[in-house]
């Protein structure tokens, strides 16, 4: 229905890879969601890394045509010191290799948008200056926004959850779990308004409907 939707408007709907990574996944209270809302959104490839390669052994042929047949690529992700998940390190290690994804014949790529969609154990306020983690969360994940760059993707701000521990109790995953529903529908149907994203500090639930397009701020 929401193709047939944007295809009255003449828009085409954008093709969506989310990567998901999470090592320990029945433990986790907000990741798993939203995976599942992924695996059920229309126009959304979703991929479980560690469910799919369980011994790190990634196939890069089989990434690459991924890459190659989509138009976003998503990594979904619990913050990990600062970091990803192992696995999401060695896809990029593996998969984005010099000749597909960089170099002057590297140009797969080029044109394409790059998202991460996080959790994050800390509270909001500690991603700052002088908060307890010292650095904003975009700033923390500037490494995935240079490779961003160097492969000629347009880097987002990232879907953001904060004080992932308590997420639960505190009554915050149905609403950022619709919120990435929201999100992903938005990606698909290209009604989000790029340009604002990508200067954006962060995504959440919360700001997401002042990011489509026509919204005012």
């Amino acid at each position: 229905m929401e193709n047939d939707k944007n295809n009255d408007l003449g828009t085409t709907p954008k093709k969506v890879l989310v990567l998901f990574a999470h090592p320990s996944l029945r433990r986790s209270e907000v990741n798993a969601p939203l995976f599942k809302v992924a695996k059920q959104a229309e126009g959304v490839t979703a991929v479980d890394l560690y469910a799919e390669y369980p011994t790190l052994h990634i196939d890069i042929d089989r990434e690459q045509k991924r890459l190659l047949a989509n138009d976003i690529v998503i990594f979904q992700f619990p913050l990990y010191w600062y970091s990803t998940p192992s696995i999401l390190k060695e896809w990029q290690d593996l998969v984005l290799e010099y000749g597909f994804a960089y170099g002057s014949q590297g140009t797969a790529l080029r044109g394409k948008t790059f998202m991460c969609a996080i959790s994050a154990g800390g509270k909001e306020e500690f991603y700052k200056a002088d908060g307890y983690n010292h650095f904003k969360i975009r700033e923390l994940l500037h490494p995935l926004e240079q490779m961003s760059n160097l492969v000629g993707m347009r880097y987002m701000a990232p879907f953001s959850l904060f004080g992932s521990r308590t997420a639960l109790e505190d009554g915050k995953v149905a609403s950022h779990t619709e919120g990435y529903r929201q999100l992903l529908s938005a990606l698909v149907s290209d009604t989000l308004d790029l340009d604002v994203v990508a200067k954006r500090e962060k995504v959440t639930a919360a700001n997401l409907s002042t990011m489509m397009k026509g919204a005012t701020s």
